[in-house]
């Protein structure tokens, strides 16, 4: 980790938590000090949480899963739009539907719908329905896209689930650990870190803070999808790169233990397949 990124961190008051008087006794272990009524985020378990993270990330896209991205309070919809787009993987910054994983084919119904009502649009501008039909179905659109058009194109599963601020986005961390799915959280002084299995302690009030994180996150995506590309290349040569096998035995057996438990892993066995 360079002194470049820790610094940024320290920069974006990452380390700054809630008031004292508002914190989650299980966040103790990730506490430095209390300074003037607010808590101090410990800067190491930041930075440990982050490369725990970043290689988990760089894995699961290297062996061909996507991640889909939660943040619905205000500070971090900006953010994630910005960075997740231009790694071209999947977010939710609007309102979480519940069933959005666990109903999953619901939600592509949903998305199918919202395909013909953008063809009908750009065919006619709905010109051949009535004022009132017309009315209805913009409404419907603007609904569906508002809500799902992050998630257009995630026709599967995703291999993580990274949310920002565990205490907005429950459902989301309910249904990613019904399913097993690997959940990645930055959490504050007043979160729950048992709800995760990877958190990353930090101020998640803070524009800043959110940006530093997700630049890393997707930085790690984007060196997952390269080393994606090569095997892919390898595959298509005939050949089998090396060391491939193995891991992805290893991932994958750690997805079928995970479905097969019905939850997902401790977050100190995602840690060690982190690492």
């Amino acid at each position: 980790m360079s002194n470049t990124l820790v610094q940024d961190l320290i920069e974006s008051g990452i380390h700054f938590g809630q008031r004292a008087s508002n914190w989650n006794p299980k966040m103790q272990q990730y506490i430095y000090a209390k300074r003037q009524g607010i808590h101090i985020i410990d800067i190491k378990e930041t930075v440990k949480g982050l490369l725990l993270a970043k290689r988990l990330l760089g894995r699961v896209v290297a062996d061909g899963r996507d991640v889909c991205f939660v943040g619905t309070k205000r500070q971090a919809k900006d953010v994630i739009q910005q960075r997740v787009a231009d790694v071209k993987m999947h977010f939710v910054t609007e309102r979480w539907l519940g069933g959005t994983l666990t109903n999953f084919r619901t939600i592509r119904s949903r998305l199918k719908r919202l395909e013909e009502l953008e063809a009908i649009e750009q065919a006619d501008n709905f010109a051949s329905y009535s004022k009132k039909m017309e009315s209805q179905l913009r409404r419907e659109l603007r609904k569906i896209k508002r809500n799902l058009d992050g998630i257009r194109g995630m026709d599967k599963l995703p291999g993580a689930v990274v949310i920002i601020d565990v205490r907005h986005e429950t459902t989301a961390l309910r249904e990613a650990r019904k399913l097993g799915i690997p959940t990645i959280a930055l959490i504050d002084t007043d979160g729950d870190p048992d709800m995760v299995d990877l958190p990353i302690p930090g101020n998640d009030d803070s524009m800043r803070s959110i940006d530093v994180i997700l630049r890393e996150l997707c930085l790690a995506i984007a060196e997952g999808k390269q080393q994606r590309q090569a095997s892919d290349a390898g595959r298509d040569e005939g050949e089998t790169p090396a060391g491939e096998e193995p891991r992805r035995r290893s991932r994958r057996a750690q997805f079928r233990a995970e479905g097969d438990e019905g939850g997902p892993a401790p977050a100190e066995t995602v840690a060690g397949n982190a690492n």
